[in-house]
This record gives structure tokens, sequence and C-alpha cells, in this order.
């Protein structure tokens, strides 16, 4: 698995699957197929570099997705909770997953 290239996780795919030390993260992406798959992709390049593990699962049933909270296309989810709406940049995905990463470091 080249993971220089951003590419989107299959479900089931761990990415840095090769550091059990690190923290694994469980998201859902909900949303139609091209947008699923764009942010997916965006996802994996904003995180690929961090000590952290990554799988992915994604809702393709707009009903389920509603009522998860879900409004816009594609939306992100990390333990219930919406950490991103649309097509954000990969920055702010890093951001975002950087906090969570502080945050479970100072849990500790």
């Amino acid at each position: 698995m080249n993971y220089q290239a951003c590419y989107p996780l299959a479900e089931g795919e761990i990415l840095n699957a090769s550091h059990p030390e690190y923290p694994l993260f469980a998201v859902t992406i909900h949303g139609s197929d091209r947008e699923r798959i764009k942010l997916s992709k965006r996802l994996v390049c904003a995180v690929k570099h961090l000590p952290m593990r990554l799988t992915i699962r994604y809702e393709k049933d707009t009903l389920r997705s509603l009522e998860a909270g879900v409004r816009k296309d594609p939306t992100l989810m990390l333990d219930d909770e919406i950490v991103a709406e649309g097509l954000v940049p990969a920055e702010t995905l890093t951001r975002r997953f950087e906090r969570r990463l502080a945050q479970k470091d100072s849990a500790r």
C-alpha cells in the first residue's frame, strides 16, 4: 500500500495499521458516493502523517444520516459528533484531528 498518495480508504481498511501503538479513530462519512469518496481522500491526506490509525465506515442510507443529525453532503462524524460538514480543506481536518490527539494524550 502506498501511503504517499492520497486515496480513499476502503471500509475495514486501517490507515497506519503498521503502528498498533497509535490510537485508533473510527469515523463515519455520510453522503452521496462522489462526495464521500472526495472527503475520504482528503481525510487520508490530512491525517496520514499523524501518530494515529484511522478506519472509515461509509453511511449511504439517507434516513440514517438524517437521524444522526447530518444536514450537509458529505459529513464526517467521530463518536456521534460532527467533525466536518462539506468538503472542508485538508488543513482544517489536520487541525481537528491534532486537537483530538492532544485531548486523548491529556486524558491519559
